[in-house]
């Protein structure tokens, strides 16, 4: 386990906030040890908390081309046939899962291949859930060629409380299945949308782990 690099100038700040309040606390009353011991345990949780945010988990990737992976920890939210409007334009298979702040929110590549589309789209920030949140919250697009020609698109969407989406692929670029491409802060969700033929295997309600559980065969 690691922790992310999204989150290690924030760390870095908060433990000289924390650090300065609590010095400052004991300097200015000396005799206040039951606010000091307050202050200080509601110091560590807070920081422990924003900690778990950021943590990465380290794993070996079982590549597959004949699967696809889970794009992000969470729950599974949505299963369903519908029309990818954006890009493909066609009939799609969409499984979608939630990343709670609780979460891991690494970002992972469900598949292998080259980027053949990227977008960022400005937005709201609708409840990850909310049916509209997929076109009209905050969110990026990403889509990935395999080898046989098969294009899977992914997409990073925003929450009411997930306002900073990072994804660092380039179009052009290869990328193995499994490799980190984005971090969502605080949790929220992700879309994928596979080719009609797809064999779904996880059910509404599971939970994923990024980059190692199975979400469908291809």
């Amino acid at each position: 386990m690691t922790i992310h690099k999204e989150g290690r100038t924030l760390l870095f700040i908060l433990l000289i906030i924390f650090f300065v309040l609590n010095w400052a606390l004991a300097y200015l009353m000396p005799d206040a040890k039951t606010i000091q011991n307050l202050v200080i345990g509601g110091s560590v949780i807070f920081y422990l908390i924003i900690l778990q945010f950021f943590r990465n988990p380290v794993f070996t990737v079982s590549r597959n081309e004949r699967v696809v992976l889970a794009p992000a920890d969470g729950k599974v939210v949505v299963i369903e046939e519908t029309e990818e409007i954006e890009y493909l334009k066609s009939k799609r298979k969409q499984i979608s899962i939630f990343m709670s702040p609780v979460n891991v929110h690494v970002n992972r590549m469900p598949v292998g291949g080259s980027i053949t589309y990227f977008r960022y789209h400005p937005g709201k920030y609708l409840v990850a859930w909310h049916p509209k949140s997929s076109t009209e919250n905050e969110r990026t697009t990403v889509v990935a060629k395999m080898k046989n020609g098969t294009e899977v698109l992914f997409r990073q969407i925003a929450g009411a409380l997930a306002r900073r989406i990072k994804c660092y692929v380039t179009e052009g670029s290869n990328l193995e299945q499994g490799q980190e491409f984005g971090f969502i802060k605080f949790g929220s969700r992700v879309d994928i949308f596979l080719p009609l033929h797809a064999i779904v295997k996880v059910s509404i309600g599971d939970v994923t782990k990024g980059g190692r559980t199975v979400i469908a065969e291809l």
